[in-house]
């Protein structure tokens, strides 16, 4: 249900969007303490984004990663929307003032070639609808100051999306055991970030059918040419001005991004 708390939460935060200046916590600001309520704000701004022209492309699942969760102190999966203007290919050069508090996670990207609409879609019926996988950076940003968030505030921050950077050599699914999948994260020539795909719920492939079930449930089904972001394998890291970052996959391959 849409109520005047949402709608007033929704504004902060697209004004925060919108400015590049943070905001305090919308749940302790329009007193928003429940995930239903966290749905709505993210909805109302959505919505919005659409009407404005903006185009929906894809999802994302996050805090799918133990790691991450326990960086920011939650314990359960969250999602939100990927927009045609936040999709970046490999080795772009970002500039920071698109963003607020930048920090970036590697992760697998699956495209779909077939719609899944159902609630109850199995795992080989999301198998067939993989189309390719990518290696992909995502740039987490959040609107809240200093990463101050609960669940709620980053649900309706759309799960603190920012930006998002895939490879450009589609690789298929078949064969691959994901949740085998090695990563390294490199920040200026450093490991800055290790993980496995065992750490996306188990597996890439158990994280995007998590999202794909939740999707269907939520009214905005995923559908082909969509992309799904299937969460981080490892730690985020911050970013600033002047930062390099390349993801290595054990077979997957590479993708890398410049912050300016």
């Amino acid at each position: 249900m849409t109520t005047q708390a949402n709608r007033d939460a929704a504004a902060v935060l697209a004004k925060a969007r919108l400015s590049g200046k943070p905001c305090q916590r919308i749940s302790e600001q329009f007193g928003i303490t429940n995930l239903d309520d966290a749905y709505a704000v993210q909805e109302i701004n959505t919505q919005l984004a659409l009407e404005q022209g903006r185009r929906l492309t894809g999802r994302k699942i996050g805090l799918t990663s133990l790691a991450v969760q326990q960086q920011l102190g939650v314990d359960s999966p969250d999602f939100g929307m990927l927009f045609a203007d936040m999709q970046f290919t490999n080795d772009v050069t970002i500039d920071c003032k698109k963003l607020i508090q930048p920090k970036v996670e590697g992760e697998i990207a699956f495209v779909l070639k077939e719609d899944l609409l159902r609630v109850d879609t199995t795992s080989a019926e999301l198998i067939q609808a993989i189309d390719y996988i990518l290696p992909a950076l995502e740039i987490v940003d959040s609107a809240i100051e200093n990463w101050k968030i609960t669940l709620v505030d980053t649900v309706a921050d759309n799960a603190s999306s920012g930006l998002y950077v895939l490879g450009n050599t589609p690789v298929s699914l078949a064969a691959l055991d994901l949740s085998l999948e090695g990563m390294i994260l490199e920040k200026n020539g450093e490991h800055a970030s290790i993980g496995v795909g065992a750490a996306c719920l188990g597996s890439p492939l158990q994280s995007c059918l998590w999202l794909v079930r939740k999707m269907a449930e939520y009214g905005r089904p995923l559908k082909k040419g969509d992309v799904v972001l299937t969460g981080a394998l490892g730690p985020m890291v911050k970013v600033e001005a002047g930062d390099h970052i390349r993801l290595r996959l054990t077979r997957i391959g590479e993708v890398g991004c410049s912050f300016i």
